[in-house]
């Protein structure tokens, strides 16, 4: 059996504004009705492998325990990690997770932001690998190149990898070339893009460890050894976590093992690194339309709408970026669609909510978002799963109507719990000690109006929650 671990803690800023920091790119449906996080862990299940292990990070911790649930496949466990430590301590961290049962343990390590469309076929790569990786390789995947692509970094391979069905020699790690290299080593034929994808035991990765990050593995080793059970989830010990350098695998051993072999994979993959990649991936005849868009007289352009019942429309376009969100939209040149995390900078030097916040907060009872907002008032939409509860609660500042659109809510305001059915609403006078709980089968969707003189998210005392959260989050 193969354990699958899915790294889900990136940020994904070139693909603002919809990959935000508090709900990257994994989490959202890019391509077709499910995440990327989905589709990569319905890629690696099967019979021929275990319930996924999950590395994230402590605010996507329900986000991805939601959307596993989504598609029917339970976690085997998920890491918490305190700070993000970049690819080499996250794979560490799960390896030495796994060494306290076996250590024999086949890893497939694979990022949850990826799209590979034919499963069967990359199924079929990592079982050409399983030997290698048996036998002591640290094996990894290259992608078999089909344009000159300079935003990747490279596998050299010790030779031709011929009929591609089985692990190559690697000979060494390349960075991204200019667009002269690259066409020179497409042409060539002995290179393939670094998919950072890898499949090892966790004895061998260890021992990889133990060699050319000896600190490294003492302090995620004493992560896991500190780490303490939370409502489901593993949470490192802080304090050992943040004695790790945030380094990549690729350079913490990978670029240093002697040990290693490539599996060559042409079936096609795409790390959706920025808004042309989309646009590659879901172009037809040269145009990428999603949601309410329209394009008249546009080529080689994408029009992407993410708010209901927001109209997008192009006219004369050609190599046109344009991303709408009900609080920020992006229009740039195909060309320059590695620059967009330039403009989440500008936007973070500006102090602006949306560099980094989704305008969907997801909490673990369900999400929100504004409507409305003004200097003593703001009106949310509020969605509550069926058999969720908010925390028990109250606010200094802010009092709350709360008018029920969609099922029941349970409502308690100090010693009173009523219910409160669609089409009626109730009052929340400031200071009073409430929660909103949806007790049916559906989901609940209520409207909120906030009145007060303070309406941030920190205004609240919370006395209990079935989530265990000490944060506003």
């Amino acid at each position: 059996m193969i354990t699958p671990v899915l790294l889900c803690g990136g940020s994904g800023t070139r693909l603002w504004p919809l990959s935000r920091k508090s709900y990257p790119k994994q989490f959202s449906p890019l391509i077709g009705q499910e995440s990327l996080f989905q589709a990569s862990a319905k890629r690696l299940h099967g019979d021929a492998y275990t319930n996924p292990l999950v590395v994230t990070a402590n605010d996507f911790r329900f986000i991805v325990t939601e959307q596993l649930a989504d598609t029917g496949i339970d976690p085997g466990a998920i890491l918490i990690e305190p700070s993000p430590r970049d690819t080499g301590p996250a794979v560490l961290a799960a390896a030495v997770h796994l060494a306290q049962k076996d250590t024999d343990t086949l890893m497939l390590v694979a990022p949850s932001d990826h799209v590979v469309p034919d499963t069967a076929a990359f199924q079929t790569a990592v079982d050409a690998a399983v030997p290698a990786a048996r036998s002591g390789q640290l094996v990894t995947f290259g992608i078999t190149p089909d344009r000159p692509e300079t935003g990747y970094g490279y596998l050299e391979l010790a030779q031709e990898p011929g009929d591609g069905s089985g692990p190559v020699a690697l000979s060494g790690f390349i960075e991204k070339p200019n667009v002269e290299r690259a066409t020179e080593m497409m042409a060539e034929g002995r290179f393939l893009w670094n998919a950072g994808i890898f499949l090892f035991s966790v004895k061998s990765i260890l021992s990889a460890f133990a060699e050319y990050q000896p600190e490294m593995l003492a302090a995620v080793q004493n992560a896991v050894a500190g780490a303490h059970p939370d409502l489901g989830f593993v949470r490192l010990a802080q304090d050992a976590w943040e004695q790790s350098p945030k380094i990549s695998i690729d350079y913490a051993v990978m670029e240093k093992a002697k040990n290693l072999s490539v599996v060559p994979f042409g079936a096609g993959w795409s790390d959706l690194g920025d808004w042309a990649s989309v646009w590659r991936e879901t172009a037809e005849n040269g145009l990428s339309l999603t949601g309410a868009a329209t394009a008249i007289d546009c080529e080689n352009s994408m029009l992407r709408s993410e708010t209901e019942g927001q109209a997008i429309v192009g006219i004369g376009l050609e190599d046109i970026i344009a991303v709408a969100m009900p609080d920020a939209v992006l229009v740039a040149h195909k060309d320059r669609a590695q620059d967009v995390k330039k403009a989440v900078d500008e936007l973070k030097g500006k102090d602006a909510p949306q560099a980094q916040a989704f305008p969907k907060a997801h909490r673990p009872w369900g999400w929100y978002e504004s409507l409305a907002i003004g200097d003593r008032f703001q009106v949310k939409r509020i969605v509550v799963h069926p058999g969720a509860a908010l925390s028990l609660q109250s606010h200094h500042h802010r009092a709350e109507h709360w008018i029920v659109v969609e099922g029941t809510a349970k409502v308690t305001i100090d010693e009173e719990v009523q219910l409160v059915s669609e089409n009626q609403s109730v009052y929340i006078p400031l200071g009073a000690v409430h929660r909103m709980e949806n007790p049916g089968k559906v989901a609940m969707v209520l409207i909120e109006v906030q009145t007060g003189s303070y309406l941030g998210e920190d205004d609240i005392i919370r006395y209990e929650d079935v989530y265990a959260r000490d944060q506003v989050t």
